[in-house]
């Protein structure tokens, strides 16, 4: 069984440590769980390991947000990777700060990675786990707030998350979405 986990994120030390880039940060957790590290890849850096006898591909894509679909597509079809064995890891505004949230399926959310990837694969029908930054900010000021580092008060928070959000993976891949979603969804 092979596995693909996309963890979106912008790339560049301007975005590094802030609140959109969080799908970057699990997806190192990941990674170093596996005990593999990234290499430069077309369209992403990508970490190759195994679980279980499980192999999975890891990519956090150097496109940017908005063109994320364009690394997935390509490492879905050069490693024959099916929709069902895909999990993406999004930042969401709309879940409270640290919740974790996966998905068998859905709509993009108004989350541009995810318009980009259904836009680009053409189906809605893959996981994605959804990882609440919260929405503490002023009206208009959106953007600010997610291109935004994060607060010392939020990474007490968030950092004990990242460790949930890891074995909320790996039960995706040994167990299923079903299961992953029973037992961490609350």
């Amino acid at each position: 069984m092979k596995y693909l986990i996309a963890g979106l994120g912008n790339i560049g030390d301007e975005y590094a440590d802030t609140r959109h880039n969080i799908g970057f940060v699990v997806a190192d957790a990941l990674a170093l769980s596996l005990k593999t590290t990234f290499d430069t890849g077309r369209h992403a850096s990508v970490a190759k390991g195994k679980l279980k006898g499980r192999s999975i591909t890891i990519i956090k894509p150097t496109t940017f947000m908005n063109l994320s679909g364009k690394a997935l597509r390509y490492w879905m079809s050069q490693e024959n990777i099916l929709p069902e064995n895909i999990l993406v890891i999004v930042d969401d505004l709309a879940l409270p700060l640290g919740t974790l949230r996966m998905r068998k399926r859905g709509s993009d959310g108004g989350h541009n990675g995810l318009i980009s990837i259904i836009e680009t694969i053409q189906t809605v029908e893959f996981s994605r786990l959804r990882v609440g930054i919260g929405n503490d900010f002023a009206k208009g000021y959106q953007v600010d707030y997610v291109l935004g580092r994060w607060t010392k008060e939020e990474e007490t928070v968030l950092i004990p998350r990242i460790n949930t959000a890891v074995e909320m993976i790996q039960c995706f891949i040994l167990q299923g979405v079903d299961k992953a979603m029973n037992v961490y969804n609350s």
